[in-house]
């Protein structure tokens, strides 16, 4: 989804073509596929949809256009009628991509997301995310945050698809996609998980996907079995500091430190701007992203040393 906005529409069909066959061939034919498709139009955003179900996508994760936000944030119908549209008409089920900071500061609150659900069986989930702007005055650096995932929000959403009535009264169009409340952060996956959240799709992966692995894990056990708490709660702490350090260097930081860990990431699409070299620098040796490091590197034995 990252860089989706700067990739046309082959692009995106024969990354997701790629994907595909990468995990087929290697034997996880049974992961699904995630496809960002949203974009400025309803029409194009079907469009998109369609592509990347025959690319070989599982689901879609559609954003709201933040292009005319002053129109349709407070206009819940307009925003209901949207993904009730796409997901009607899409192949493949649709997630909610909630996203304030990539959308014009559009937010969908709980209930907004809990009647899509209740009212588009073709909607399999939501995403909620957070970002962090930068904004530097002078020697001060002021982290200003459009605040959507939240454990709040989550909780709202989680417990009310949890409610045994919900499956039987609002089913799915397909039973194998079940709705899922994910953070879009993983910042806050083992107190989510206690509020019945299911998971999250997190950029983070990309730097320490065997950290992430192991901190879904040992979450899961520890709603069954109290004894792993105290290991989820360290394995959150160290991946929580790590994912608002990194998180706060944007996409080029993410490129950044996944280059310099792996040999792959580059520059992002322009008009992004690449990290400067002192801020990469500064990135890479701030405690937080160290002691990242050093846990992926115990989990994995792959990444370079430090």
């Amino acid at each position: 989804m990252g860089e989706a906005h700067h990739l046309s529409h082959s692009e995106r069909a024969s990354l997701i073509t790629t994907a595909r066959k990468a995990l087929d061939d290697n034997g996880f034919s049974d992961v699904p596929l995630i496809a960002g498709t949203g974009i400025a139009s309803t029409r194009e955003t079907l469009e998109l949809t369609a592509e990347a179900a025959k690319a070989g996508a599982d689901f879609a994760l559609v954003l709201a256009s933040g292009y005319f936000a002053g129109v349709l944030a407070g206009n819940r119908q307009a925003l209901k009628g949207f993904w009730k549209e796409v997901s009607e008409k899409s192949p493949i089920p649709v997630m909610i991509y909630n996203y304030p900071g990539a959308s014009g500061g559009i937010d969908l609150d709980s209930d907004l997301i809990t009647e899509i659900a209740t009212e588009c069986p073709n909607i399999c989930g939501v995403k909620l995310t957070q970002v962090l702007s930068r904004l530097s005055h002078s020697s001060d650096l002021l982290i200003a945050a459009h605040r959507c995932g939240n454990v709040g929000k989550l909780t709202r959403i989680a417990n009310a698809v949890a409610d045994p009535n919900f499956t039987s009264q609002y089913p799915r169009k397909n039973p194998q996609a079940p709705f899922l409340v994910l953070g879009g952060f993983i910042d806050f996956l083992t107190p989510s998980a206690y509020a019945n959240g299911h998971g999250a799709i997190t950029g983070l992966a990309n730097v320490a996907p065997y950290t992430i692995k192991e901190l879904f894990r040992v979450t899961e056990a520890a709603t069954k079995d109290l004894s792993h708490l105290p290991e989820a709660q360290r394995l959150q702490g160290i991946v929580a500091r790590g994912d608002y350090t990194i998180a706060k260097a944007s996409i080029a930081g993410t490129k950044y430190l996944v280059e310099k860990l792996y040999g792959y990431g580059g520059l992002p699409r322009r008009p992004l701007p690449p990290i400067e070299a002192s801020a990469a620098q500064a990135l890479w040796e701030h405690p937080h992203t160290q002691d990242l490091v050093r846990l992926e590197r115990e989990l994995s034995g792959k990444v370079k040393p430090l």
